[in-house]
Parts: structure tokens; C-alpha cells; sequence
């Protein structure tokens, strides 16, 4: 679904282009030249999960691949852990646990 309003975004975008004497074609190289990496788009994903922000979900999913984006979810909370840990002088496996809501092991 997120492509179609993709799509959307796009041609209205050269249409804004087009309106203000830039040509449609110097529009659309300017948005290819916005990449995002995998550590951007998992940053914006979780933030945005955190604040159920649906919308911003979607936009950070479509930046990179599925599989780049659980590897930068999945690395976030590991980094996010390990810094727990040393702020509370705790174990990372009592901070993860502790977060879950899971008992002390």
C-alpha cells in the first residue's frame, strides 16, 4: 500500500516541479539521490513504533529491504541493551529480560 502513496507523492512532486519552472526530470534525480541506510531507516522505525506512528512506519520500511531493516532493529537493541547495562551496572541479560517484563533468571 505504501508504494501507491509512494507513486502519489512523487508525481505530485513533479507536478510542484513542473509549476515552478523546474523540469520533472531534475526533480526525479533529486529524489534518487536521497538513500538512506540501514541504521537511518531502523532508527526512524522503532522511534516511530514507540510512538505508534503508523504513517512513519511505513516510510522508514520502504527505505531499505526487510531483511536490512530487521538487521538494524535487531543491532538498535543490542546497542540499546549493552547501554542499559552499563547505566544501571546490570547485565545485559537483566536488562533485556527486566524490559520484557520477563522474571529475573
Amino acid at each position: 500500500m505504501s508504494g501507491i502513496f509512494g507513486r502519489l507523492r512523487t508525481i505530485g512532486r513533479r507536478t510542484t516541479a513542473a509549476d515552478s519552472g523546474e523540469p520533472s526530470r531534475q526533480a526525479a534525480l533529486k529524489e534518487r539521490k536521497r538513500t538512506y541506510n540501514l541504521f537511518e531507516a531502523a532508527a526512524v522505525y522503532v522511534a516511530a513504533c514507540a510512538v505508534d506512528n503508523q504513517e512513519r512506519i511505513d516510510e522508514a520500511a520502504a527505505w531499505v529491504s526487510p531483511e536490512a531493516l530487521s538487521f538494524g532493529v535487531n543491532e538498535l537493541a543490542c546497542r540499546a541493551v549493552v547501554a542499559l547495562a552499563r547505566e544501571r551496572d546490570e547485565s545485559p541479560q537483566e536488562v533485556a529480560r527486566t524490559l520484557l517484563g520477563l522474571p529475573a533468571a
